[in-house]
């Protein structure tokens, strides 16, 4: 889906006063960095879809909005949260680097645990990781300290893991699957918390896994 672009008269109703968190790209037809990041742009669109919104700005056809957010150069990025700027970047950069722009200002799904978290959590042993991948793969590497549980197996074992001595939090390979699965439980009146990223996130985030030998 195109980007949609921004003027002068659709600004204040587009990203003043919108209801969920905005990426704004400063952007120009003649800019060649531009178009690079045009595909990272429209994945981040697609990643944030009902979240927040990704909208552009021409700064030839709409000079007055750059001139007042001060751009000097495109491609400009711009995060703004309840109708306030709350961050900026200048540069070709990347669907990582545009996600980290967003990521604080994006509702989180309820049980959410960044890696930060748990493995304070886990630190105060506070939490039991449940690893839902499947036995032979956590037999090979897995959080500290985590069980297995395949994901098929959690809802008929939800009495054996709320009795764990630390309250158990899910985890699969990139998060979506225990996401899912935690909302599923959630609507049946028992509430699971999981690791937002799964696996991927914990190791992108620095963490190490415990790797049998």
């Amino acid at each position: 889906m195109p980007i949609q672009e921004v003027t002068l008269q659709t600004f204040q109703a587009e990203v003043l006063q919108s209801e969920l968190p905005v990426l704004l790209q400063f952007t120009a037809e003649w800019c060649g960095p531009c178009k690079t990041v045009a595909p990272e742009l429209e994945a981040v669109q697609l990643e944030v879809q009902g979240k927040a919104k990704v909208l552009k700005v021409d700064i030839d056809r709409s000079p007055e909005i750059a001139q007042q957010m001060g751009v000097k150069s495109v491609p400009t990025f711009v995060v703004f949260h309840q109708g306030q700027p709350s961050g900026g970047k200048t540069g070709a950069l990347r669907k990582a680097e545009l996600m980290a722009m967003l990521e604080p200002v994006l509702p989180r799904a309820a049980g959410a645990l960044k890696p930060e978290e748990i493995a304070k959590l886990l630190k105060q042993g506070h939490v039991c990781m449940v690893d839902t991948r499947g036995d032979d793969v956590h037999a090979r590497a897995h959080l500290p300290g985590a069980i297995s549980v395949p994901l098929e197996d959690v809802a008929e074992r939800v009495q054996e893991l709320i009795t764990l001595p630390a309250a158990p939090v899910l985890y699969c390979r990139s998060g979506d699957k225990t996401q899912a699965l935690s909302a599923e439980l959630g609507t049946r009146g028992m509430p699971f918390s999981f690791l937002e990223g799964g696996v991927l996130g914990w190791e992108g985030a620095g963490f190490t896994l415990d790797r049998p030998d």
